[in-house]
């Protein structure tokens, strides 16, 4: 969340969504009463280190990161917060203190901590003794959160295995030191909140949100047989259509799916952050490609759409919608229509906080697109129009000649595999001499993958490898390629 958002929030006074707390050199002993009263309720923002009244007193730097490591750990811990909810606190400096900002979702399970259920009002948080109060809370949870929709009959042999290694994979790459780690599959299943026990009926078993993020395609087309992502490209064919993608896959590759059609069909910029170049498209994108997969509501069967146009990329989605009309991106309250599905994405790095789509994209948008503003409104679907740069003709005429080299030179390859070698080649054309970490943000493509294509091209004759790889080396394109991509440069 950026600084801006914080000065935001300490403007303000508590709140039933906002509160400050002291908290020098441990965590207040009420901090978990706070947390779960937000979860159980409509979620909210704590700023840990600031007094009642808004003043920034500071949290002593030697304590930060133990402070920081308890709160990951203890909300973890199902005798401290039970279910378990992750949560990774935000570290920010002020006029040279330090606090910390957690980012508190609604949550779409009711949660306890010390084995007391807190709900959340404007004059702070409060037990619920009462059974009919208890109930009531997770009776709005169970109607309003489909994602938790119980499966008892949905296995653990119904996902699809080559994900696990993926999904760690991810969560390393983000965060080394994850809890999840060091669990087994079904394991972090559960600390995901994918399996639970329904108090009401009495059933357990894996829910809604675990077989659309992890199911084979044939278990997530029998359970929501309307699940769909459309992506068009209406560019010259207005009408139909000059190429679609149709994705009912599971959520993590879908996401990398629609990720590939975005790098193969819109152009991509440059853009100097303090010494890092970074991919305007890709960081603009990865925010509207997540909003797209984790806020859809998913027992509406309208379509998903995503359609690429001349004028700007439009959405429509399934909403369970958090208010109506036009979002005003300085005051909009960040609101999760699947906390569970919110919060994996959250631990793969694919999702930073909540809200952080619509401020990242309106953050490089001017950048990116020269003109033209945003817009996200919200009713019974949620739309979302994202300026694009003209696609200028040499751009294409460059993507034209990168395929036709890719297909006369790599044999035996899939399609699939041959259009990630020419969004690849595309970047390294676009910018030359960066190396992997640059090349894995500007394609999304992972390392793994990253490194195997980079070596077809190497044998392609298509790049080459210069310098030191440790200081100053970087890929370049060679002079056969360049002679075939001369007249479309």
């Amino acid at each position: 969340m950026s600084i801006e958002i914080v000065n935001r929030l300490l403007r303000q006074k508590e709140n039933i969504r906002l509160e400050f707390k002291e908290a020098k050199n441990t965590l207040p002993a009420n901090m978990f009463e706070s947390i779960c009263a937000m979860l159980n309720r409509d979620g909210g923002d704590i700023l840990l280190g600031v007094a009642d009244t808004g003043t920034v007193v500071g949290i002593d730097p030697a304590a930060l990161e133990t402070m920081i490591n308890n709160i990951v750990t203890l909300s973890n811990n199902a005798q401290k917060l039970d279910p378990p909810f992750i949560l990774f606190p935000i570290k920010q400096q002020l006029n040279g203190k330090f606090i910390l900002h957690l980012q508190i979702p609604s949550s779409s399970q009711l949660h306890k901590t010390a084995g007391v259920v807190f709900d959340r009002s404007k004059d702070g948080d409060f037990r619920v003794t009462n059974p009919a109060q208890i109930a009531d809370l997770y009776n709005k949870k169970r109607s309003h959160y489909t994602e938790n929709k119980l499966y008892p009959f949905l296995k653990f042999s119904d996902f699809k295995p080559g994900l696990f290694s993926k999904i760690r994979n991810l969560i390393r790459s983000n965060n080394p030191n994850h809890p999840w780690l060091a669990l087994t599959d079904e394991q972090m299943l559960e600390k995901a909140g994918l399996w639970k026990l329904d108090y009401l009926t009495g059933q357990s078993g894996y829910t809604l949100a675990a077989a659309l993020l992890l199911g084979k395609d044939e278990v997530i087309q029998q359970i929501l047989p309307h699940y769909k992502i459309d992506a068009l490209v209406r560019i010259h064919d207005v009408f139909r259509y000059d190429d679609r993608l149709y994705i009912q896959t599971n959520l993590i590759e879908a996401y990398e799916q629609l990720m590939d059609f975005v790098a193969k069909h819109l152009p991509d910029k440059f853009y100097q952050i303090g010494d890092q170049r970074i991919s305007l498209r890709t960081h603009i994108f990865r925010e509207i490609v997540a909003n797209i997969i984790v806020h859809r509501e998913y027992m509406n069967a309208h379509p998903c759409t995503f359609v690429i146009k001349k004028s700007g990329v439009e959405t429509e989605n399934a909403n369970n919608p958090n208010g109506h009309g036009l979002i005003d991106v300085m005051h909009f309250v960040p609101f999760p229509k699947n906390p569970t599905i919110a919060k994996f994405f959250i631990q793969l790095g694919r999702v930073d906080e909540l809200g952080s789509g619509v401020i990242n994209v309106n953050r490089f948008i001017q950048e990116y697109a020269n003109e033209g503003k945003p817009s996200f409104v919200e009713g019974n679907t949620f739309k979302m129009f994202i300026p694009v740069p003209p696609v200028e003709e040499e751009v294409k005429s460059i993507e034209g000649a990168i395929e036709g080299a890719i297909e006369g030179a790599i044999e035996g390859a899939s399609k699939r595999v041959k259009d990630k070698l020419s969004i690849l080649l595309k970047a390294i054309v676009v910018s030359e001499g960066n190396r992997v970490p640059y090349y894995k943000k500007a394609t999304c493509l992972p390392d793994s993958s990253l490194e195997r294509y980079l070596q077809k091209l190497k044998e392609a004759g298509f790049i080459e490898f210069r310098g030191e790889a440790a200081h100053t080396g970087g890929y370049y394109l060679t002079e056969k390629i360049k002679e075939k991509l001369k007249p479309a440069r």
